[in-house]
């Protein structure tokens, strides 16, 4: 372009784009309505300045992602321009496909983000579709590909190929996503767990055996990086006051899912959901699904003749939440629910939306061995070799041979239990000690 467009930002001062192609796929409309979904799905009703959404999020990954291919020059002189181009577009429309409050919904109506955004990307009726085949037929397969982990190229033969690379930037341990979402997400949040050396992490990017390494010396920072992806994960993302807020939000999903089902009467308009339920949507359709469609939906449903679900949408819509308990094993959870299921019954409570266990499992770092897909090691460049990051770090072999953080609870209305009997009562306070 004949200048630079930018974007101020709190993180980076600037996100700039110098690709015409770049600015025109934030004009999409695919991309715009990304300002309206929430980056943090429940988080921010806990943390109340956690508003940002998948849009600035976006951004953002871009913007790393364009430092990462021209700051580093083992990777700048690796990749050829259309190369360099194809990751920053893959990194910029890594989440288009993303629903409203989006884990909630995918679990609910078994959807996938991942797959949505390559429909997205390919299908011929999107803007984004028309604006990467307009710039070069084929690149909107190409731009794709990288996003689901696949060669960009039609046939890939050989080892030297830099696919795994371009993948590597957009989806590995160490990647332009993670390494935006956890600066964002602890700035926005305003808590300092996600807080990492991102300047230290870029200069440390190198090229080995067609692979992307680490400088040994940027050990320290790494560590730094894992420990702070650990932290925000038990401290924001698996905040319990946001999954009740989670919860509750996906039993309205399946409360709805379940009266479409029984041929429930409902007086608002149901008929995007039937077609989800049915996997019978359009594109179209699913991108004119945004966060202020579902509460518009969600206050019209608390007018509806079931009681559970205008129960259910009141809570959300007025932030009523569930209380939790918390267990030390998986034994005391599996009891303690059905002790309190039992009494539950009891009352006619019906506790597939009223009574929920949760576990959750997390280690600091896990990796597979084979390192072409996400989750392969954190590799440093040692003497000459690649050395996987446990075998020389005490901290990160410290973290790996405790093991899993497991967390097992159990989410309850409290105000149910006031109207039972002070006997059920009793009973009901002695396992919840």
């Amino acid at each position: 372009m004949k200048e630079i467009k930018v974007f101020r930002d709190p993180l980076y001062g600037y996100v700039k784009v110098e690709e015409e192609l770049i600015w025109k796929l934030i004009q999409t409309k695919e991309l715009q309505r990304l300002r309206r979904i929430h980056q943090l799905g429940g988080s921010f009703v806990v943390y109340h300045t956690a508003e940002h959404s998948r849009f600035s999020h976006s951004l953002g990954v871009y913007e790393v992602a364009r430092r990462i291919l021209y700051e580093v020059e083992a990777i700048r002189v690796t990749l050829t321009k259309e190369e360099r181009l194809i990751t920053e577009c893959a990194a910029l429309l890594h989440d288009i496909g993303h629903g409203p409050y989006s884990h909630s919904f995918e679990i609910a109506f078994e959807t996938n983000h991942e797959l949505n955004s390559i429909k997205i990307i390919l299908d011929k009726n999107t803007e984004v579709h028309q604006i990467l085949e307009k710039y070069k037929p084929g690149f909107s397969e190409k731009v794709a590909n990288v996003i689901n982990k696949k060669c960009y190229k039609d046939v890939c033969e050989s080892d030297l190929c830099n696919h795994h690379i371009m993948n590597s930037i957009i989806s590995s341990q160490l990647d332009a996503d993670r390494l935006d979402y956890l600066q964002r997400d602890a700035y926005n949040s305003g808590v300092s767990y996600g807080e990492i050396d991102l300047e230290r992490l870029l200069r440390s990017f190198l090229i080995v055996n067609n692979k992307i390494a680490f400088k040994f010396t940027s050990m320290h920072a790494i560590e730094d990086y894992l420990l702070s992806r650990y932290h925000m994960y038990w401290q924001v993302y698996y905040h319990p006051v946001g999954i009740s807020y989670e919860i509750i939000l996906l039993n309205i999903f399946k409360r709805i899912k379940e009266l479409i089902n029984n041929q429930f009467k409902f007086k608002s308009d149901v008929s995007i959901f039937q077609k989800i339920i049915k996997n019978n949507i359009s594109i179209n359709l699913y991108l004119d699904l945004d966060e202020p469609f579902i509460i518009s939906k969600i206050k019209e449903w608390r007018n509806e003749e079931d009681i559970i679900l205008v129960d259910l949408c009141n809570r959300y819509i007025n932030r009523h939440l569930f209380k939790y308990l918390s267990c030390y094993s998986n034994e005391m959870l599996d009891q303690k629910f059905q002790d309190l299921n039992s009494i539950f019954k009891k009352y006619n409570i019906n506790t597939n939306f009223y009574l929920h266990k949760d576990t959750i499992v997390k280690e600091a770092y896990n990796y597979y061995n084979d390192e072409t897909i996400t989750n392969g090691p954190i590799l440093l460049y040692i003497d000459n070799e690649l050395v996987e990051i446990t075998e020389v770090s005490h901290i990160v072999k410290g973290i790996m041979g405790v093991g899993a953080k497991t967390d097992y609870k159990i989410y309850y209305p409290e105000e149910f239990i006031k109207k039972m009997n002070k006997e059920d009562q009793k009973i009901i306070a002695k396992i919840l000690n």
